[in-house]
């Protein structure tokens, strides 16, 4: 039947009314097309179901209405043939039946069959472990700490290789799992706080709260619904608790490593004793550290007093004279 179009409406007009309608218009196509699925997947399922002799009307309704049947029920009502307790009990339960496969009849020999047996290989083995979600939170973790810790303490090497690579592995078992990059952002973040409270002088403020973080960004670091798939909140608490531990001895380590005085180069050589080698009036030669130096004084030395170096000017040592209470040390 022919259709009027509708009427135009003056430019710049627009009323209450006609946003509505927009907005049922705008929502209508997805509903439409959301029933237009449900109605080809209804079909399709009562189709297959006619063909393979089975309960089309429990078919329809399982698609429309999501239902659900034990193995009993659906058994009775014929929506499956047979019920068996294991692989052999199939075979034999379904030995001599006639099946139609590309138009063709078929009978089942399956009295004897051999079962053969197709174990995951090693790749598939470690893939499972990797991806389950509490060893890839672990995996997250050690790979974290250990790019911390050879950061902090440059030349260890085995922190930073171990580190990298059980990072990379977290971080590929993350692109397989349903992973929250709002639960992964709060976790670096609350290690951030707690490692910035052994720096800033919060009150423990900043550790409280980066412990806080922690704990909320691992709770919702695997975003699903399924029961039972995620990282176990024991889980969180403990490693919550190594974290802090573990952060707090890394940090305090860098912290006296910061502290512990210079051993080594030109700035180790300022202060330290030596002795004299032979008189002089202003300069002369004195061992220090075991080394033969070119030395400058501002007063006459003899052989054998104790000096300590006060300045270096290139490759000469400014020193100064023991007091005499120490010259039998």
């Amino acid at each position: 039947m022919p259709v009027s179009p509708e009427p135009e409406r003056a430019p710049g007009k627009s009323d209450k009314k006609g946003k509505k309608e927009g907005g049922k218009a705008d929502k209508a196509p997805t509903d439409t097309m959301a029933k237009k699925q449900v109605h080809d997947a209804a079909a399709y399922i009562r189709g297959l179901a006619q063909m393979r002799g089975r309960n089309q009307q429990w078919a329809e309704k399982a698609v429309r209405e999501a239902v659900s049947l034990s193995a009993e029920e659906a058994l009775k009502l014929k929506v499956i043939d047979l019920v068996a307790a294991d692989v052999p009990d199939l075979l034999k339960r379904v030995n001599g039946r006639k099946l139609s496969v590309l138009g063709k009849d078929t009978t089942l020999d399956t009295e004897g069959a051999a079962l053969a047996r197709a174990e995951p290989d090693w790749r598939s083995r470690v893939l499972a472990v990797i991806t389950d979600p509490s060893i890839a939170y672990i995996l997250m973790l050690v790979g974290i700490y250990g790019l911390f810790f050879e950061f902090s303490n440059p030349g260890y090497v085995l922190p930073g290789v171990a580190g990298t690579i059980a990072l990379l592995l977290a971080l590929f078992a993350f692109h397989l799992l349903p992973v929250s990059y709002a639960g992964l952002g709060l976790i670096l973040l609350g290690l951030g706080f707690m490692v910035a409270e052994a720096f800033v002088p919060a009150y423990g403020s900043l550790g409280i709260g980066g412990a806080i973080a922690f704990v909320i960004g691992s709770v919702m670091l695997i975003d699903t619904d399924s029961p039972g798939y995620g990282v176990p909140l024991p889980l969180v608490l403990g490693v919550a608790a190594a974290s802090g531990l573990f952060l707090v001895l890394v940090v305090g380590l860098a912290l006296k490593g910061r502290d512990r005085p210079v051993v080594s180069g030109r700035e180790e050589m300022i202060g330290a004793l030596g002795e004299v080698l032979e008189d002089c009036e202003r300069d002369g030669w004195a061992r220090v550290h075991g080394e033969n130096w070119r030395i400058r004084s501002a007063q006459s030395l003899r052989a054998g007093e104790r000096i300590r170096v006060a300045a270096i000017d290139g490759l000469i040592l400014e020193v100064s004279l023991e007091p005499a209470a120490n010259q039998g040390e």
